[in-house]
C-alpha cells in the first residue's frame, strides 16, 4: 500500500465517521424532541458522538501535511 492508497482509505473512513456523527446529531435531537428522555440512551449517544469527534480530528491531522516551522 502506498501513501496515496493510505490517504484514500483515510478519506473514505473520514466520510463514514462524519456521516455517523451527523446521524447521531439527528438521533439525539429526535430523542430530546420526543419528550421521552431516556438519560442512559442519551448519554450513550453523546459519548459515541464525542468518540467520533476525536477520531475525525485524528484522521484530519493525519491527512494534513506536516509543516516544519
Amino acid at each position: 500500500m502506498n501513501e496515496n492508497d493510505d490517504d484514500t482509505a483515510l478519506r473514505t473512513r473520514l466520510t463514514q465517521l462524519t456521516e455517523e456523527h451527523r446521524d447521531l446529531d439527528t438521533a439525539i435531537a429526535a430523542l430530546i424532541a420526543s419528550g421521552a428522555h431516556d438519560q442512559i440512551q442519551l448519554t450513550r449517544l453523546k459519548k459515541r458522538k464525542l468518540q467520533l469527534k476525536d477520531l475525525i480530528a485524528r484522521i484530519e491531522d493525519d491527512l494534513l501535511p506536516d509543516i516544519i516551522a
